[in-house]
């Protein structure tokens, strides 16, 4: 009976210790809600003080403080940390604001973060400046890239797709209306796909006409057909719709002009410099190009593809350059980019605002895609390792980065969002005659037949 009763006392704490470690590599969420939030917050209210002293986070205080300290409770004079506002758990991590004390900057928290992460005992440690003399800091329990769960609520809108999840566990938001283009770069099996994927489903419930170029005889983009207003699928068909769209950006450039007989009385909210001004009723629909495969729109084998290329390359140039206003935006995307492809391949990318780097093959294609703006990224998209497809590396022209994954979305389920939503392709005449061909579905038979029956006088 000893021997069952101490069997009971030992198995019990060994048998939740085992569930707790068990649950904490299977589903790191319901470890971080049940186990690890409470730890950590308790973590956190016990050690703040001493934590940011060893940091070197305090300041001394000042002399009316000490001088009260001194008078009221005759204790030693401590340094003081920033002043702590209200621990805001979730089911990721945990937020807390820091009112930062005189003197200090938020790239001195910045720095500490790696040294906060091992005290509090969290996966990570980001540090978002809020206001003047206000940071933010955002405590990530568990490695929120390994299984991917979007947020719940997403600010979305018109041409804002949320499309990833960063490190951070916080929404990565597509938003064509601040990053007009954007360069996205991934070896086979990386998660490029995906990632096009997210985009064209997350557009087909807006109203924006999209269009696609790939060059693979649309094994890319054919499944989304029923959405698309335009597709070409080889270079041959893509030097006929890249003419097109630059005559439609002149066309809507010469309706801007138009709207611009800017007279003495004219109202300031009447004028503009771009489509997004013109009256609703009067303002063409925003058109999202997609290029899969870039490279073989450079690829030539003879002196006439050579020709054909240099004025294809000179169109998509004119539309990263010019198509913001007119409300043309492009998602250039390729296993390679260099400046090895031809005459043409720089300057595109330099109007690439947005750039994506998934696992790629060569160091080459890393920094073209984000040496330019961010070299410290560029380690961190050639460490990306293959069994994690959909993991990517994001920057833009204001040198910050960080890592995104995309999450899980079937080919199937894609295009069947496209062709629930094919009513809303609009009309745009000028791409009508590239109108991908749909073929109609079958309706399947009814089970039962009805017997015709004669009619008698």
């Amino acid at each position: 009976m000893t021997d069952l009763v101490t069997l009971a006392e030992l198995g019990g704490p060994l048998a939740a210790i085992g569930g707790a470690a068990y649950a904490r590599h299977a589903h790191p969420a319901a470890y971080w809600s049940t186990v690890g939030l409470p730890l950590s917050v308790a973590r956190l209210v016990a050690s703040y003080s001493s934590t940011m002293d060893a940091c070197g986070l305090t300041v001394e205080p000042s002399r009316w403080r000490a001088l009260a300290v001194r008078a009221a409770t005759r204790r030693e004079i401590r340094p003081v940390p920033p002043r702590r506002g209200v621990i805001r758990p979730n089911s990721t991590g945990l937020r807390v604001r820091l009112r930062l004390a005189p003197g200090q900057e938020p790239a001195d928290v910045a720095a500490s973060a790696e040294r906060l992460r091992h005290a509090w005992g969290v996966h990570a440690v980001y540090v978002r400046d809020v206001k003047p003399g206000v940071v933010e800091l955002r405590l990530v329990g568990y490695d929120v890239l390994r299984k991917v769960r979007m947020p719940r609520r997403v600010d979305g809108g018109l041409l804002r797709v949320p499309v990833a999840l960063r490190e951070d566990a916080t929404a990565f938001v597509r938003d064509y209306r601040a990053v007009p283009h954007e360069l996205v770069l991934g070896a086979t099996l990386s998660g490029k796909s995906m990632y096009l994927r997210h985009l064209v489903a997350g557009l087909a419930a807006q109203p924006v006409a999209l269009v696609g170029i790939d060059c693979k005889r649309g094994v890319e983009l054919a499944p989304f057909a029923p959405r698309l207003s335009a597709l070409a699928t080889d270079p041959d068909e893509a030097a006929e719709l890249l003419p097109v769209l630059v005559k439609e950006m002149e066309d809507r450039y010469d309706l801007i002009k138009a709207r611009q007989g800017i007279t003495p009385g004219t109202p300031d909210e009447e004028i503009t410099s771009d489509v997004w001004g013109l009256p609703e009723s009067e303002r063409p629909v925003p058109i999202v190009l997609f290029v899969d495969e870039v490279a073989e729109l450079f690829l030539v084998a003879t002196r006439k593809d050579e020709e054909r290329r240099d004025e294809m390359v000179t169109q998509l140039i004119r539309l990263a350059q010019l198509g913001r206003a007119a409300g043309i935006y492009l998602e250039v995307c390729g296993q390679r980019f260099g400046a090895e492809l031809g005459k043409g391949a720089t300057m595109l990318r330099a109007q690439l605002t947005g750039r994506v780097c998934h696992r790629v093959n060569d160091e080459a294609s890393a920094k073209m895609a984000l040496g330019d703006i961010a070299p410290e990224a560029v380690d961190a998209a050639c460490s990306i390792a293959p069994e994690l497809p959909g993991l990517a590396v994001v920057g833009d022209t204001s040198g910050g980065w960080s890592r995104i994954r995309t999450p899980y979305l079937s080919l199937a389920d894609a295009a069947a969002t496209c062709r629930e939503s094919a009513h809303l392709a609009p009309d745009v005449p000028a791409l009508t005659p590239f109108r991908p061909y749909v073929p109609p579905v079958p309706v399947k038979a009814s089970g039962t037949a009805t017997v015709p029956r004669p009619v008698t006088e």
